[in-house]
């Protein structure tokens, strides 16, 4: 069934699977908060993991030590979830994804417990990035983000009602009503009957200004 743009003052709810880690997701992220600006869109927040999607894999090594850090940060937002609801993983998001690609912050228990900070959340959650007692937890969203799109993609994962993808990838951040149509866009290819894929070689690094 195809996917169309709600009727004006009717509102779509976006479930966005985000690594606070990966820098495209956070250009998408940005993209979907620019598009809850222009269109009746809300947004709802749930996490993903490269380091489960990397399981098994052979990585370079300087990617595998990337991969290897992204669990420290995921794990907080699962721990923080738990105890406050998924209201807060947005912000939290906001927070984390601003220090680390924004700002190029190491990716640090130091730079997590800022963010949470920020975000107006107690610091002893950054003790959950030590630990595996919310890995069932992040696996379990990993996995529902995987069964909307397949295994063969990464992070983000983006779901309006029966449609379902990865991306987009974009780089810089459409702002204004460059973000609305390319939601109105995306909306239209991604839900036609049998369409899967449309790519083109990355010219640009993320931009995150």
């Amino acid at each position: 069934m195809t996917q169309t743009p709600a009727p004006e003052g009717e509102q779509q709810i976006a479930d966005m699977w985000f690594d606070p880690a990966c820098p495209w997701a956070w250009i998408t992220s940005r993209w979907l908060v620019e598009v809850e600006r222009v269109r009746p869109v809300r947004v709802h927040w749930h996490v993903m993991s490269l380091g489960v999607l990397n399981e098994g894999r052979d990585l370079p090594e300087e990617y595998r030590r990337s991969v290897d850090q992204s669990w420290e940060a995921v794990r907080v937002c699962v721990a923080a979830e738990q105890r406050f609801g998924p209201q807060v993983l947005g912000g939290l998001y906001t927070a984390l994804g601003t220090r680390f690609h924004n700002n190029a912050e190491p990716r640090t228990t130091e730079t997590v417990r800022a963010a949470l900070a920020d975000a107006g959340l107690p610091g002893d959650l950054a003790e959950a990035g030590a630990s595996a007692d919310y890995d069932e937890a992040l696996r379990a969203s990993h996995g529902e983000a995987m069964k909307l799109v397949g295994e063969d993609v990464g992070t983000p994962v983006v779901r309006v009602a029966d449609t379902a993808f990865f991306g987009p990838v974009v780089s810089p951040v459409p702002r204004g009503e460059d973000a609305g149509k390319l939601w109105d866009g995306v909306l239209m290819v991604a839900g036609t009957d049998g369409f899967f894929e449309l790519k083109r070689t990355r010219t640009r690094n993320p931009v995150f200004d």
